[in-house]
């Protein structure tokens, strides 16, 4: 009698299945990779659109009251973060006062702080010892020289608080990469975890446009002993 040839060789070796599920967990890893990839885009993309709103109720609100910048809670209101100042200017608030790259994006909604910081050059009138003003003051949009070129808006560092009070820069302080990284974060849309220089961050100019700068040239400026936040046109 002869024997039936096994059904077997019909279907799928042990080989052939393992290399069927070799691929599938490459394919998995790559779409993985791309939706990352595409997710990490889509939240830069979404920060730098409530920068440029950010921007456009700035010069709002100065315009609504004689040419100045709302204040920081150097000066302001106890408790009252700038961007409350704001918010009758700027459709869907809450959600534009939030980086959605924000490790910290459910705390500062809760505690009613912002993802965004503002330049103190600009926005902190300087004071000496007494209270008294000390210098001039650049907090109205007529005195910076070139908007074009004046930062007024950063992406907060991880290290900056969560609360309404944490709202501006110490500027004057970027002496190095690790004071400036105290205040903003450079690479706040990161590419690789295991390199922080491997991102960028968004920037809000005084005349409305934003940057995106790669927090590697970031480092290079400041190294080299330069003060990104500067007012150009001032000492």
């Amino acid at each position: 009698m002869r024997k039936r040839k096994s059904t077997l060789g019909k279907g799928m070796t042990l080989v052939e299945v393992l290399v069927v599920i070799a691929i599938a967990l490459v394919l998995s890893t790559l779409i993985g990779v791309s939706v990352q990839s595409a997710k990490k885009k889509a939240h830069q993309v979404a920060c730098l659109n409530h920068m440029r709103q950010i921007g456009v109720a700035l010069q709002l609100y100065a315009d609504d009251h004689q040419g100045e910048y709302p204040q920081t809670s150097h000066t302001a209101e106890q408790g009252k973060s700038w961007i409350y100042a704001l918010e009758e200017y700027i459709d869907e608030f809450d959600e534009v006062r939030i980086c959605p790259a924000d490790p910290k994006a459910d705390e500062r909604r809760k505690a009613g702080g912002t993802s965004y910081i503002l330049n103190s050059f600009v926005f902190v009138p300087p004071m000496d010892a007494f209270g008294e003003p000390d210098g001039p003051a650049y907090n109205r949009p007529a005195r910076l020289s070139s908007a074009s070129t004046t930062i007024t808006t950063f992406c907060c560092s991880d290290a900056v608080g969560v609360h309404a009070g944490d709202d501006h820069t110490h500027s004057d302080a970027w002496t190095s990469w690790n004071s400036v990284c105290r205040d903003i974060a450079p690479n706040r849309h990161l590419t690789d975890k295991n390199n922080p220089l491997k991102g960028s961050s968004n920037y809000l100019f005084a005349d409305g446009h934003v940057e995106s700068w790669l927090a590697a040239d970031v480092k290079k400026r400041i190294d080299a002993g330069e003060n990104i936040a500067t007012i150009p046109g001032t000492l």
